[in-house]
């Protein structure tokens, strides 16, 4: 017989080989759900490239859709000008306006070369050429090449997105100079319309050739929207978005028009929509600068009634200086309002930062609807015998009325902050 210490116990084998096993599962499973909570642990921050020449060149491809999109609708100015007095006389300002806003790469080429080809007073040619299919190209491809920045670039993001961004306004400077150039010169409207066409074609192609994406596209998340509508701050903020899609817009599309009606000289009016844009340029970077200091919310709110203070001083505009000291103020204050608001949001996002483009596109959202009748409405209120008066007042009332909920919203998000600094 055996001692009982060299005896081979079974049970202490199979005990052992169980323990083994059920601590090899334990790890095997503690790295499923670490990899499944965080299936992009991989690709956190120090695995962005932040550039490189894919990166660059993605975020340059960007910058050219953001140009030939946004920064083309940008200079409807100009269209509406050429329309009201040329093109579609036999329509009313409100009739005209209320195609932009009615409605990606493919629809904003076919959009524009179709409207080359459309009738004078041909309404709905151009309601769907220049309303509803670049309308669309504009839309789909708008917050898509923003969001590609955060392919390639982590710490650097701010800096891509801010390049991306700048295509727009670059748009927005040139593309009504270059119109206004071909519609009121030899090359007339049709053949102008064709030569921009081909101008942003190319550059749409350029841009496809060299954007990549990189990382793999996540798994739809589920936020509760319905618990963010009962959040005071937040719905203050929507709310005040819909005062500022009712008044924004009708400055920038009636300046030039303007202008013009009052006695100045065209060939320098056609430059106020441009003026207007480069002011709008340092309106969306230098007061960005004041709100760690000042607070994001008390920015917003600031700048935002500034900008309906401005709106009711256009009734004002008589002559070249009026045109010149309106397109430099309106487009600084109403830059500045603008581009704080994504910041804005991004303090309400009560979940994360995970939240912050699905509260952003709500916002975006409820304020695109809007848009569809602030136009034409402004429109209605300005009628064929052109009184000003009514739709500055009406705009005017709208922005400063947003700035107001703007400043609950800084209320309500101050609750039990002790500090004025929001």
């Amino acid at each position: 017989m055996l001692p009982s210490s060299q005896v081979a116990d079974p049970m202490d084998d199979s005990e052992k080989e169980k323990t083994e096993v059920s601590e090899d599962f334990i790890q095997v499973k503690n790295d499923e759900e670490s990899t499944t909570k965080s299936p992009i642990a991989l690709s956190s921050a120090p695995s962005f490239p932040e550039g490189g020449l894919q990166g660059w060149l993605t975020i340059f491809g960007a910058f050219l859709i953001q140009y030939t999109c946004f920064g083309y609708i940008n200079s409807f100015g100009v269209y509406e000008d050429y329309y009201t007095r040329h093109y579609l006389t036999h329509y009313t300002p409100s009739d005209i306006g209320s195609y932009l806003l009615a409605g990606t790469l493919i629809l904003n080429s076919l959009g524009l070369f179709m409207l080359s080809l459309t009738h004078e007073n041909s309404y709905y040619q151009i309601f769907l050429s220049h309303g509803v299919m670049m309308g669309l190209a504009t839309g789909i491809t708008y917050v898509a090449s923003l969001g590609i920045a955060g392919h390639y670039f982590h710490k650097r993001r701010p800096i891509a997105v801010g390049i991306i961004s700048a295509g727009s306004a670059l748009g927005a400077v040139l593309n009504p100079i270059m119109l206004n150039k071909f519609f009121n010169g030899p090359i007339g409207f049709h053949r102008g319309v064709r030569i921009s066409a081909g101008i942003n074609t190319a550059l749409l192609l350029i841009a496809l050739a060299i954007m990549r994406t990189r990382l793999p596209p996540q798994h739809a998340k589920k936020f509760p929207v319905g618990q963010w509508m009962r959040e005071p701050a937040y719905v203050s903020a929507l709310i005040g978005c819909l005062f500022v899609f009712f008044g924004l817009f009708y400055p920038v599309f009636s300046l030039q028009l303007m202008a013009v009606k009052h006695g100045v000289d065209s060939k320098f009016a056609f430059y106020a929509v441009s003026i207007l844009n480069v002011a709008s340029c340092f309106g969306r970077t230098l007061p960005q600068l004041l709100a760690p200091k000042v607070g994001v919310f008390n920015l917003s709110a600031v700048m935002t009634i500034f900008t309906g203070v401005i709106i009711f001083s256009m009734v004002a505009i008589k002559d070249i200086t009026g045109t010149i000291l309106f397109a430099i103020f309106f487009g600084f204050f109403s830059g500045a309002a603008i581009a704080v608001t994504p910041a804005m949001i991004a303090h309400l996002c009560t979940g994360g930062p995970a939240e912050f483009g699905t509260r952003l596109g709500i916002y975006f959202g409820v304020g695109s609807i809007i848009g569809l009748f602030a136009t034409p409405l402004s429109g209605a209120l300005l009628t064929t015998d052109y009184l000003w008066v009514r739709p500055i007042i009406f705009n005017g009332v709208m922005m400063t009325v947003s700035g107001l909920f703007y400043g609950v919203t800084r209320i309500f998000y101050g609750r039990g902050k002790d500090k004025w600094l929001l």
